[in-house]
């Protein structure tokens, strides 16, 4: 008899000590406002939501704030540096939000050239050294790359956040064998962080035995992004489960349902 039991239980993500139910995280950038961006992440599960301390009205009382429509006490904010492009800059401002909000878990980033904003692993790997060593919990925005991504783990990162395709592109995972072959070599989360661009992008991330997802236009520029966020939270359980569950084997030929032998 079914008892509806799983053989493949999965467990909470878990990311510097903390536990956290939703496996998706969502952004605060290019939505329309503010109360907007609350509503997807309500719709969303998220429990965590990025937040680009050089672009997010934190404390300027004489404008709308984002803390007036989502709280941070309820919901965890990742702060991330947000157009930087050395190591120092980088650093500088995660520490600046450190000093302004108290947080101390941060989102990574040193972007290369503007025009694909892709990420400079040199001066990311040595700002995630000078992160940690001043005791934070550093989560790498990182490319597609299994030996940085290696590194960046053992200097200290708490999650490996590689590129499924550059930010804002909404092209989808472009490489999965890279990222496969990330996700089978950490021994700390594997987050996909950027090119996401509708659900079945984020369950092929998930499918693909990652431990979440991130994404900011893909819900903020849809057509309706409450119905995107509500999506999105679907597709990545729907990823996970298949994930947990194991596909079935590709094969080359038909195999029929039923077996051929012993019809009437």
């Amino acid at each position: 008899m079914d008892t509806g039991a799983s053989q493949a239980e999965d467990t909470p993500l878990t990311l510097a000590g903390r536990i956290f139910n939703s496996r998706l995280i969502i952004g605060t950038g290019k939505y329309k406002t503010y109360k907007q961006n609350a509503r997807a992440l309500a719709v969303s599960g998220a429990e965590i939501i990025t937040v680009a301390v050089r672009r997010v009205n934190l404390s300027d009382v004489s404008q709308p704030r984002l803390v007036a429509f989502i709280d941070p006490d309820s919901v965890t904010f990742l702060p991330n540096p947000a157009a930087c492009f050395t190591g120092e800059d980088a650093v500088r401002t995660l520490r600046l939000a450190r000093e302004a909000g108290g947080w101390d878990m941060v989102k990574l980033e040193v972007l290369s050239d503007p025009r694909h904003l892709y990420p400079d692993m040199i001066e990311t790997l040595r700002a995630t050294e000078m992160l940690v060593k001043d005791g934070f919990d550093v989560m790498v925005y990182c490319s597609d790359d299994p030996v940085y991504a290696r590194r960046l783990e053992e200097a200290g990162a708490c999650a490996i956040m590689p590129l499924g395709a550059p930010i804002g592109s909404g092209l989808g995972i472009q490489n999965p064998v890279n990222i496969r072959l990330i996700v089978e070599g950490a021994n700390v989360p594997v987050i996909v962080d950027a090119g996401v661009g509708t659900a079945s992008d984020a369950a092929v991330g998930m499918e693909l035995g990652c431990d979440g997802i991130l994404m900011n236009t893909a819900i903020a520029q849809a057509q309706d992004p409450i119905c995107m966020a509500r999506a999105m939270k679907h597709a990545v359980i729907a990823g996970r489960n298949a994930y947990l569950a194991g596909r079935m084997a590709k094969k080359r030929y038909a195999d029929p349902s039923s077996p051929l032998a012993g019809l009437i």
